[in-house]
């Protein structure tokens, strides 16, 4: 329902909303899942990365942002960015959505994976690698033990993953190091840790890297599988939303960065997929 009268709104693209890249890997792992939605992609690249910003500032960017989404038609959006997901989407879900529309929904990326470790750890210890704002926020820990109290969990911020993987060197030799460096790292502070969450979503194009000086006995968890698997089961549970996310089977792509670097750039997260997409500016 709209706000201000009883008209049914038309239906929307699901709204898919990352302070960079790396979201794409989230809509990448979505669309192989959800195939027939339609969606539309916005990258805060011009402002990126939120990980080193407070709070306050990473929850106004992403508020801005989400807005943004809903004026374009969305009735849906996921906060694919971890640290949007960690530092703003509660704030958002408590306190924007009643003044904006209730009917509309904003999910985070963070709960579907905590949801499923305490299934996957045997050893009931769990590693944590992401970025430093993610691992300083302490999202991971507060969500996994509000679900499985039981699992002790350690997480480790990998600094220099990004820029790798933005800087097109995620498969060179050069990569190796920093890599190694930081999973060897996790082991050191937790010998027992036998699941492993990459807590960025730029991490899985480094995932041969990862695969290759990952312990024997850890699992590596990538998120976009179990993001898209919880929005499925999502949008089955909550029929009202699903009608309101429009099935052509059509992406859109806005970035508040340069349209034509945004699309050089998507290339490396959606296996070579070449893109358009449309300058807009945040406020």
């Amino acid at each position: 329902m709209t706000d201000t009268d009883n008209t049914v709104a038309p239906a929307g693209p699901i709204g898919i909303f990352d302070s960079g890249y790396g979201g794409l890997t989230i809509l990448e792992a979505i669309r192989r899942k959800l195939p027939q939605y339609d969606y539309l992609y916005l990258g805060d690249n011009a402002r990126a990365p939120y990980g080193p910003r407070s709070f306050g500032v990473v929850y106004e960017f992403t508020r801005q942002a989400v807005h943004h989404l809903f004026e374009q038609g969305c009735r849906l959006v996921i906060l694919a960015c971890n640290t949007a997901s960690a530092k703003a989407l509660r704030t958002i879900q408590q306190n924007d959505l009643s003044q904006w529309e209730p009917a509309r929904r904003v999910l985070g990326i963070i709960r579907p994976t905590a949801e499923v470790i305490g299934s996957i750890t045997a050893s009931g210890h769990v590693g944590v690698l992401a970025t430093e704002g993610t691992i300083k926020s302490g999202s991971y820990d507060m969500e996994i033990k509000k679900l499985h109290p039981q699992l002790t969990v350690t997480g480790v911020a990998c600094p220099l993953w990004v820029p790798l993987v933005e800087m097109g060197e995620a498969a060179s030799d050069g990569a190796d190091f920093f890599v190694r460096k930081y999973i060897d790292h996790l082991f050191e502070l937790d010998p027992l840790v036998d699941a492993v969450i990459l807590g960025c979503t730029h991490y899985p194009l480094l995932l041969p890297k990862i695969q290759q000086y990952m312990r024997s006995q850890a699992r590596i968890i990538a998120q976009g599988d179990y993001v898209a698997s919880s929005l499925q089961s999502y949008l089955q549970r909550h029929p009202e939303i699903d009608v309101s996310c429009s099935k052509q089977g059509q992406t859109q792509y806005l970035t508040t960065e340069d349209s034509s670097k945004f699309a050089d750039q998507a290339c490396l997260f959606l296996n070579g997929e070449k893109v358009m997409a449309q300058h807009v500016t945040l406020a």
